[in-house]
């Protein structure tokens, strides 16, 4: 097994490769803190050719949030290490001067030490990844629906400037009706001909949309029943917590799932401590049903 510790920063991030139990540095790498930078840095871990990896990120989220979103969605394992843990590390490693690289080994030395299975870790089950990949996929669909309706509505309002479409309409499969049978009656200009593309293509979409929606209820309905008996979430929205918490029982408060969520209240001064209190309560109860899956 390969440990990566990460060095993080608001530009860039830093990572160091150790082996197990040897603790033996492998290789280190840097690169920018956005989507490109963390797949290369993806793309670097594998290669490093040992396919059991996990992913030490020292706890201060508002920095390593979206790097641990982004591996938890390709399947990776994380845990978080607490910055007290790799203070003695950091001591015995300490260089003159700051070296991002000394403190990511630092942070992988503090994981080995400390143990992987006593951190808290955050992966998806393979039924949460599951319900993952076909939420992700039907976002997927409905982001190309959305693009398909606009380039439609400018093609039919060039042939057509008098046609209303209501919002919304290009979503019903009757208005997809009318619209084709009408582009089927005009003369086939190239114009045309691309407008019944696009009407042909947001049908398949739309159907196949709707198909995953009731997968993925189907596998909500087993995986987490609870959620969908929280006032105002549906499957979709249910999907979505199990996807993006990535083993809720790593939350040891309602407030630490709160703070990941960027949700956390606020402390608010006389005026606003009745919603301070209604937050909380909010939050608390969406961390108990969660707790249960």
């Amino acid at each position: 097994m390969i440990l990566l510790g990460a060095d993080v920063h608001k530009h860039t991030h830093t990572l160091a490769a150790i082996d197990t139990p040897g603790g033996q540095l492998l290789d280190d790498k840097t690169a920018a803190a956005s989507k490109a930078g963390f797949l290369e840095l993806l793309d670097w871990a594998r290669d490093l050719g040992d396919p059991e990896r996990v992913w030490a990120l020292e706890d201060c989220r508002h920095l390593t949030g979206p790097l641990e979103r982004f591996l938890i969605a390709t399947g990776e394992r994380v845990v978080r290490v607490p910055p007290n843990l790799t203070a003695r590390e950091r001591g015995q490693e300490r260089a003159r001067g700051k070296s991002d690289p000394i403190d990511a080994r630092a942070i992988a030395r503090a994981t080995l030490r400390e143990g992987v299975e006593t951190l808290p870790a955050a992966h998806l089950d393979e039924g949460s990844m599951e319900i993952k990949l076909l939420l992700d996929h039907r976002e997927d669909l409905t982001k190309a629906c959305s693009q398909d309706q606009q380039r439609l509505r400018w093609h039919l309002h060039d042939l057509w400037p008098e046609l209303k479409i209501p919002a919304g309409a290009l979503d019903r499969a009757v208005w997809l009706e009318r619209i084709a049978r009408k582009l089927t009656r005009a003369g086939q200009s190239v114009r045309v001909r691309i407008a019944r593309d696009l009407v042909r293509s947001l049908k398949q979409h739309t159907r196949r949309a709707r198909e995953l929606a009731r997968e993925i209820t189907t596998l909500v309905e087993v995986k987490a029943p609870q959620l969908l008996e929280l006032t105002g979430c549906g499957a979709l929205t249910a999907a979505k917590i199990i996807a993006e918490t990535a083993g809720v029982e790593r939350f040891s408060s309602d407030a630490k799932l709160a703070r990941l969520a960027g949700v956390a209240p606020i402390p608010a001064s006389s005026g606003k401590n009745s919603r301070h209190r209604l937050d909380r309560g909010g939050n608390r109860q969406l961390n108990c049903a969660l707790h249960r899956i």
